[in-house]
């Protein structure tokens, strides 16, 4: 009788889930979309944060100074092969409409004088990247925003042109304030608020353990190996996200809108940086339908 209670006990003791099992996927990223509620993280956030001193600037979670001592790893790879930014937290406005209509007004607030301006050839054409500093409209040298890089979008046959340009963060406002008053551009009726997409049943069910996290794990949720990944919310550190991220001219037809945090920007330095693109984006064939 002894023996058999013995093994009927062992049927019944529930085993302790690995670490792995623990740590599954679908609750660590919803615990990550938690603790972004006032600091956004980069897509290379987990890989700083393992290695990297963070802080807090600019709605963002930035890596200052590394854990250990790679000041020269990093000098060796930049003078003799490649060393990778992610500059991410840089802010991206997008501008849309006729071209001359784009030129006229952003005229406006630059100048020949202080070097490069949106008209330049080479970067007209979209081949080059372009730096310049700019101004608030038609008070150029006083009242200066500050620095900027821009790239056209090459020509496609079409009427209108996509110029996107790039700034710090701390710059935002005061240039997207500056662009929405040139081009006359008001806010939309209607403000997009994004929305995880729930991709199946299992994932509706395991919403309901996401207030729970920290605790231990219900008994019931027995399909959370199978359970689709919550999608994660990409936010932008530097806007509400109840606030339009669009603006349009009834005017000039132009339309303004903000791309941080949905177009991604890395930085490579070093001399085999081109060897390091090459060898990593492939040529896409082109098809004809």
């Amino acid at each position: 009788k002894q023996a058999e209670k013995a093994v009927h006990q062992k049927k019944e003791q529930s085993k302790t889930k690995c670490r792995k099992a623990r740590r599954r996927h679908i609750n660590l990223v919803a615990e990550f979309n938690r603790r972004q509620g006032k600091n956004i993280w980069l897509e290379t956030h987990i890989w700083h944060a393992k290695r990297f001193h963070m802080i807090k600037k600019w709605g963002y979670c930035l890596g200052e100074s590394p854990t250990e001592k790679s000041y020269r790893a990093c000098y060796r790879a930049m003078t003799k092969h490649c060393l990778l930014q992610d500059l991410s937290y840089y802010c991206c406005l997008e501008l849309t409409g006729k071209e001359n209509e784009l030129l006229k007004q952003l005229a406006r607030i630059c100048s020949t004088d202080a070097g490069l301006t949106f008209e330049e050839t080479c970067c007209l054409s979209g081949r080059f990247e372009g730096f310049l500093n700019l101004y608030r409209a038609d008070r150029y040298p006083e009242d200066v925003l500050g620095p900027v890089t821009f790239i056209w979008k090459p020509r496609d046959g079409s009427e209108n042109r996509h110029l996107w340009i790039w700034m710090h963060p701390a710059l935002k406002q005061d240039i997207l304030r500056e662009l929405k008053a040139i081009f006359q551009c008001s806010e939309p009726e209607e403000v997009y608020i994004p929305e995880p997409v729930k991709t199946s049943i299992q994932e509706e069910k395991q919403m309901d353990v996401v207030p729970s996290l920290g605790k231990k794990r219900k008994k019931e949720d027995k399909e959370g190996e199978k359970a689709v990944p919550v999608k994660k919310i990409i936010g932008d550190g530097t806007r509400d996200p109840f606030q339009s991220y669009t603006w349009i001219s009834q005017a000039t037809g132009v339309v303004i809108s903000d791309r941080t945090m949905e177009i991604l920007r890395y930085r490579l330095i070093g001399p085999l940086s081109h060897s390091v693109l090459t060898e990593t984006l492939k040529a896409a064939s082109l098809q004809t339908v």
